[in-house]
């Protein structure tokens, strides 16, 4: 008994330890980049934003300045395909959801902001490099441990989920491995940094380009930390057509994405 649970320790160690090296530094270098641009260039980003609201073509910008660049340099371990699917997804869906609720609430308040209070920013300190080191130490707190329990989370799955079990749940049946992907992106999806190991070792198993594609799309949307806060901003009517249209705009893509890749 004690020999098979070393042996395991062994070959989960393996995968975890060639997994850890291949996906590290685009975990670090997303963490840089992101508390780069939070402490250094992000009230040019807010009064950007601000001024984009006021302008027809504002879906179109706003679409691509809100892309997260932390979690676009995480993206980059999965491959130039995934990182050009993920980018060129987000900022069609962001342009057509911007449409949409232009179109249909033209003279309707679409949210509602009354009882939230202005965020408290932590980045207070009056020295700017230490600013953006403590930044960096909150990035680390916040998605360290999500990035380590995607890793162990993967290693296992390598260990024991066979090859051919993600051909025929992702990969398989184009439509229903799609709509399974954009399925489990809604309980599974808690942080860009410990999914992205999930997505890689899914992918070298048999997912398809498609699938992987609704899945990024599902999981930061509905990332459920944040579905509260959405649905106090919405309310249940417009809450209920946001879900919708991710669910709607996810399997639309990785079909499409299948047919194009």
């Amino acid at each position: 008994m004690i020999e098979i649970i070393r042996r395991e320790a062994v070959y989960l160690w393996y995968y975890f330890d060639l997994q850890l090296h291949q996906i590290f530094w685009y975990w670090v270098l997303g963490m840089v980049l992101g508390s780069a641009i939070s402490v250094f260039v992000k009230e040019r980003i807010h009064d950007a934003v601000r001024s984009l609201t006021r302008k027809k073509m504002g879906a179109f910008m706003m679409s691509s300045i809100l892309l997260n660049p932390q979690l676009i340099i995480y993206s980059a371990a999965l491959g130039t395909t995934a990182l050009v699917v993920r980018i060129v997804s987000c900022f069609l869906c962001g342009i057509a959801a911007g449409l949409l609720v232009r179109f249909f609430y033209r003279n309707k308040k679409f949210f509602n902001f009354n009882g939230f209070a202005e965020p408290k920013s932590h980045d207070t300190d009056p020295r700017l490099w230490l600013r953006f080191l403590k930044n960096l130490g909150r990035n680390v707190k916040a998605t360290g441990l999500y990035f380590v329990i995607g890793i162990a989370l993967s290693a296992a799955f390598q260990r024991y989920v066979p090859a051919e079990a993600m051909t025929v749940l992702f990969g398989g049946n184009e439509t229903f491995g799609v709509l399974m992907a954009a399925t489990i992106g809604v309980p599974l999806y808690a942080c860009g940094g410990g999914t992205i190991p999930l997505l890689q070792a899914w992918l070298s198993s048999g997912m398809s380009m498609g699938s992987a594609a609704a899945f990024m799309l599902t999981g930061p949307s509905t990332k459920i930390t944040n579905l509260g806060a959405v649905k106090i901003v919405l309310g249940m009517k417009r809450f209920v057509l946001y879900l919708g249209f991710v669910m709607v705009s996810a399997l639309a893509t990785g079909l499409l994405v299948n047919l194009l890749v």
